[in-house]
């Protein structure tokens, strides 16, 4: 499995717009195993995204669906930038399947 964990900056008062864009547009990727949009509660402007993916291939190939391409291009002109993004190798957990590898 492949995971990421994200934490991006919305413009003042724009927050919920960009997490509105991210869920409705993350409904069916293939690959996708996990896709949690969640605010941060001392910071009205953050967003903390953590994905699950089957492998890192299929993230990359989810990038250039439509639907995430439009999506990024209606949520970029709300996001005032990205502060990290970690990498990791989910082994498994409550919703994911037993038996993953990291």
């Amino acid at each position: 499995m492949y995971g990421l964990i994200g934490k991006m900056r919305a413009s003042s008062g724009q927050r919920d717009a960009i997490m509105e864009l991210l869920c409705v547009s993350t409904r069916a990727l293939p690959g996708c195993l996990s896709y949690i949009v969640a605010t941060d509660p001392a910071d009205a402007d953050a967003i903390w995204v953590t994905e699950v993916w089957t492998d890192a291939e299929s993230h990359k190939a989810s990038l250039q669906l439509p639907e995430v391409q439009a999506a990024i291009a209606k949520a970029r002109p709300f996001i005032a930038g990205f502060e990290f993004q970690v990498e990791t190798h989910p082994v498994g957990g409550f919703g994911l399947p037993a038996g993953g590898t990291g």
